[in-house]
């Protein structure tokens, strides 16, 4: 099946079936209105705060990484600032409630209703994280000279309910890009704004070769390992270790017998995808990013995060790794369960040949699943360390890393992969008319 329905895409007009295929039309349409609106509020400033004052933009590091992540916002101290990282943070704490709390675990087990009920909990849980988090970037910015021009109790306030409406716009517009169009929408809007901030990346980086400051090599070299690690992503990312899957046949009369077919389990390398690259980043870049803003304080943990955990210092590329793999091994344990899905193929009658119904199978199916996610976990590891270690050992000012790359790349993937989805759906759709309507004429006849 999976062979014909990639015959099928590789065969059809990307342009005529989308002329046809109004909904698909009508839902990237609302897509791209989505991201215009996102880019919009990228370029509105927090109120009553002076970004040249700030000048984010122009500093290294950490600080200039996550203003990437968010699409330019935090460099120009806008009401998108935190982007959807508040959520992304509490999505976590709830995933790892649902495995600690039984009550949590309840509610996944519940359904559609469970899976409202915790993302209700999610929504509160990210209004509290944002308003803390606003109210340690309104205290931040107070400390900054000339950045404020009048601090105090209302500023704050202020401040706080700017961040936490814009945290919570772009959650629900993450949410109607979920159902109103095509994608999953957080990672669309995060993918977005990484692609906003690649053609000044790039021009800085064409400056640096120019100017001398980075050799031609050097310059040649970046793009050669942007174009190797896209190559890289691609393969392990459409790469499956496929589980054979044998039905028992059945006699459904005296003298007829049905079934006995068989199909594939398909198991992916990297079953947890970017998420955890985006929580790694999510959990290490906030304490970060708001020492960044203290500068030069007097305080002895901000002084010790800016010196230990900097970007490209050996302890923030190893906790990097370390919240990567253990992320992909958590992540993974929470979307796929060997238990349960030995009991599905238990209760269809089907098994895995050679491997005996049941815990058997549940056991052979966690065990080739511990190997992929290991491979798995090696790889994203790879591909979002490396550079990190590339750019902090040759000081190189271009911030366009492996973290970013595998969340675009990934993201796009995806989002074909749902619109190819789509079309093929709608062609099914057009033929079975087409054959109900020629059924119907023959009848008429």
């Amino acid at each position: 099946m999976a062979s014909l329905e990639q015959k099928m895409a590789a065969n059809m007009s990307m342009g005529g079936l989308l002329s046809k295929a109004g909904d698909l039309k009508a839902r990237l349409l609302f897509v791209l209105g989505a991201l215009i609106i996102y880019r919009i509020g990228t370029y509105i400033p927090l109120p009553s705060v002076d970004v040249e004052a700030m000048n984010i933009g122009s500093q290294g590091g950490l600080l200039a990484m996550f203003n990437m992540f968010s699409g330019g916002a935090l460099g120009r101290m806008t009401i998108f600032s935190l982007n959807v990282f508040p959520y992304i943070t509490a999505s976590i704490i709830m995933n790892l409630a649902s495995v600690v709390s039984s009550k949590m675990e309840s509610l996944k087990k519940e359904g559609e209703t469970g899976k409202r009920i915790i993302n209700q909990y999610t929504r509160y849980l990210t209004i509290m994280i944002a308003a803390m988090q606003g109210l340690g970037f309104a205290l931040l910015l107070e400390r900054a000279p000339g950045a404020v021009a009048e601090p105090g109790f209302f500023f704050r306030i202020t401040i706080i309910a700017t961040i936490v409406g814009g945290v919570m716009f772009l959650v629900w517009l993450g949410e109607q890009i979920n159902s109103r169009g095509i994608g999953n929408g957080i990672s669309i809007i995060i993918a977005s704004g990484i692609i906003a901030t690649l053609p000044p990346e790039l021009l800085r980086l064409f400056e640096s070769g120019r100017e001398g400051s980075l050799d031609t090599p050097m310059v040649l070299g970046i793009f050669a390992a942007i174009v190797a690690m896209t190559l890289i992503i691609i393969f392990v990312e459409r790469a499956q270790r496929r589980i054979l899957i044998q039905y028992p046949k059945r006699q459904v009369s005296s003298n007829k017998m049905t079934g006995g077919e068989t199909s594939y389990l398909p198991l992916k390398i990297n079953t947890s995808g970017v998420i955890p690259a985006i929580f790694a980043s999510a959990l290490l870049g906030f304490p970060i990013t708001l020492a960044g803003f203290a500068g030069n304080s007097d305080s002895a943990v901000l002084q010790w995060i800016n010196l230990y955990l900097s970007h490209g210092k050996p302890l923030f590329i190893a906790l990097y790794a370390f919240l990567i793999i253990f992320f992909c091994f958590f992540y993974t344990a929470v979307v796929f369960n060997p238990e349960e899905r030995a009991t599905d193929l238990k209760r269809y009658g089907a098994f895995i040949p050679g491997i005996r119904p049941g815990e058997r199978t549940a056991e052979f199916l966690d065990k080739v699943l511990t190997r992929l996610t290991f491979i798995g976990a090696i790889y994203l590891t790879l591909i979002c360390v490396v550079p990190e270690v590339f750019y902090g050992h040759f000081n190189v000012g271009f911030y366009v890393g492996g973290t970013s790359l595998l969340i675009v790349v990934v993201v796009i993937m995806d989002t074909v992969q749902q619109i190819q989805s789509n079309l093929i759906s709608h062609r099914y759709e057009s033929l079975i008319k087409k054959s109900n309507a020629a059924r119907s004429k023959r009848r008429r006849r």
